[in-house]
């Protein structure tokens, strides 16, 4: 395999440079003096902000884009062997990495390198990390897979001593990284076009585990139905947190503000350690704060530095992300497309200020909507009313024999009241004709569904 090396910059094509993850993987690089080069199917900010830094992307893919001085591309999970960029790499002999082998390589150039995994909460959980060692100043090289405000985006390029990203694992991604420290929110059913059952994902949980040197730690959520399958006979240390008083980051007497923030004290090891405030809502986001401070509890930081990155971490983009108010009406946006997620977003969502929550949900993938019917529909029976979009097909073109009506009529069944409307023309209509001042209308989904939201407001 290709290997980069920091101190010889070279010459990189990136294969859709305009994703979340390969813009700031490019970014990172530029600023370490790689020349950057790439494609993507459109123009968006993440190529603009690139192009100003200096990188040349072509739009559109094309085996023309392929041109001599490259020395190496990197592509991701989407392009396939008969893109006419990948054939032509092939056919000219030029070393190739997958977007996941350049993060594990990236990983390697750092002293101390945490991914961050777990099916649900990764984004975020990075995203309190991050907060934490800036409010220490401790300078981190971060990827996180969103829209971090206080950094201006997904990157930010930091000293040689700490790396912080997200660690995937769909495709078994992470199992190319090479972290000195990990992290384990919680394993689910989810991808289930690629594994084969729940016994399958934890496999490959277990296969990250023991990427982690004898001197790492790995930090991993007690709460997690045999959680020490995961761990046990590990060589580094095993690091534990949750709501178990064996754990050993405890989180206890957890409450909610008037606008639903959550806090709770924290016992290390049955001794009170701290109390903490969050500035954002949910149980789902306690246990997400308790791996960040435990990580960075680990990493040195001190108490109070942990306690002031938490509070001032807010959320990122499409996280229970507040996009304005119409006529009195709340318009929240929230990225959650797995039952748990859904479960977690509508349990904050219930000691947030509202008359109904609205819950206007786009399904995302026939093959998870197809695995999950049941529970999509009782995790969303949560809401007070619900509207659904058509599916979004993301990567899939078979329908599988689902549909969103599906959806509805099982919602419906549960005794929650349950509209199909195709278009998002037809959702904006219902909304203004059925929404009153007091409520609470939630966008939800991993696909465009937030631009019903923006559109009403008038973003």
């Amino acid at each position: 395999m290709y290997q980069i090396d920091f101190k010889k910059p070279c010459v990189i094509y990136f294969m859709g440079i305009g994703g979340i993850s390969m813009s700031g993987l490019a970014e990172i690089l530029m600023d370490e003096g790689f020349s950057v080069k790439g494609s993507d199917a459109r123009k968006s900010e993440l190529t603009e902000k690139l192009e100003a830094k200096g990188a040349e992307i072509f739009y559109g893919q094309r085996a023309g884009n392929i041109q001599e001085g490259l020395d190496v591309v990197v592509y991701t999970a989407a392009i396939h062997p008969d893109n006419p960029e990948y054939a032509e790499a092939v056919k000219r002999g030029l070393p190739m990495l997958t977007r996941a082998e350049l993060l594990g390589q990236i990983m390697k150039n750092y002293k101390h390198s945490l991914g961050v995994s777990g099916t649900h909460g990764k984004t975020t959980t990075t995203s309190m990390v991050t907060e934490i060692l800036m409010a220490a100043d401790a300078d981190p090289t971060v990827s996180v897979g969103g829209i971090l405000p206080s950094i201006g985006g997904n990157i930010r390029v930091g000293g040689p001593e700490l790396f912080v990203t997200e660690a995937c694992e769909y495709t078994n991604s992470f199992l190319s990284f090479w972290p000195t420290m990990e992290i384990v929110l919680n394993i689910e059913e989810d991808h289930l076009d690629f594994f084969k059952d729940l016994a399958d994902i934890r496999r490959s949980f277990r296969l990250f585990a023991e990427k982690l040197p004898k001197e790492g730690t790995f930090i991993i959520n007690s709460d997690i139905d045999n959680y020490q399958e995961i761990s046990k006979g590990l060589e580094c240390q095993v690091i534990t947190f949750g709501t178990s008083a064996d754990s050993d980051y405890q989180s206890v007497n957890i409450t909610h503000s008037e606008m639903a923030k959550a806090e709770f004290d924290v016992m290390k090891q049955g001794k009170f350690w701290g109390h903490i405030v969050l500035g954002v809502a949910g149980d789902h986001n306690v246990a997400n704060a308790l791996g960040a401070l435990a990580a960075c509890d680990c990493l040195g930081i001190s108490v109070e530095k942990i306690k002031e990155g938490l509070e001032k971490f807010t959320g990122t983009n499409r996280r229970f992300e507040k996009k304005g108010q119409l006529a009195g009406i709340t318009v929240i946006d929230d990225y959650a497309h797995h039952p748990s997620e859904i479960k977690a977003t509508l349990s904050a969502a219930r000691n947030y200020p509202h008359k109904q929550i609205w819950c206007v949900f786009q399904p995302h993938t026939y093959t998870r909507t197809k695995a999950f019917m049941d529970d999509f529909a009782q995790a969303l029976s949560m809401a007070d009313q619900v509207i659904l979009a058509d599916i979004y097909a993301a990567r899939e073109t078979d329908n599988l024999g689902v549909s969103s009506k599906d959806l509805a009529e099982k919602i419906n069944h549960l005794g929650t009241k349950a509209y199909y409307i195709p278009s998002f023309d037809e959702i904006e209509t219902f909304i203004l004709e059925n929404c009153v001042n007091g409520d609470l209308l939630i966008t939800m989904g991993a696909g465009d569904i937030v631009k019903v939201g923006e559109k009403l407001l008038g973003k």
